[in-house]
């Protein structure tokens, strides 16, 4: 099917203070849904270290959907969404606004996620939550429709209208 890469965007996380989890959630979802992850790294929560590997993964044509984890929140060096926008050329607001909508029936702290999702190229970039119960719960709700929209964004596909007989 797809090439998927997961980032983990956690200062603890890249200095080996913490234990990730979000991001080997992740990729395990990914791998029972078809995709073959290629890549997988932490990052620390700095912009323009991650908006540099994003546009790297997209450009390179390394993957077709790149996955984030964590750096999503309120703390000052909640970064995530400001470098993905960087590296962004079309907005997919679509699949964040699903993620909130699914969380929130979770918990009502679901309306302070920041998380966006983008297109570069032909990769599809998504932010998820840092916890794994989060990205579970964030990413099984969009990963059915994804695989359509990269069918769209790669090529393989030519309309999103379905038809009836």
């Amino acid at each position: 099917m797809y090439k998927a890469a997961v980032l983990t965007i956690s200062d603890k996380g890249f200095t080996g203070e913490r234990e990730d989890l979000a991001g080997p959630e992740a990729a395990a979802i990914l791998k029972s849904k078809g995709y073959e992850t290629v890549h997988y790294a932490i990052l620390p929560d700095e912009r323009e270290r991650i908006a540099g590997e994003l546009k790297r993964l997209a450009d390179e044509r390394r993957a077709e959907l790149i996955l984030t984890t964590g750096g999503t929140g309120f703390s000052p060096r909640d970064v995530t969404p400001e470098a993905t926008l960087d590296a962004a050329e079309r907005l997919c607001p679509g699949i964040p606004e699903v993620m909130r909508a699914a969380s929130l029936e979770k918990t009502h702290r679901a309306v302070l996620s920041r998380a966006t999702a983008v297109i570069r190229g032909g990769s599809l970039i998504i932010n998820l939550p840092g916890s794994p119960t989060a990205v579970r719960e964030c990413l099984l709700c969009v990963i059915d429709e994804i695989g359509h929209g990269l069918d769209i964004l790669c090529g393989r596909a030519s309309e999103c209208g379905r038809h009836s007989g």
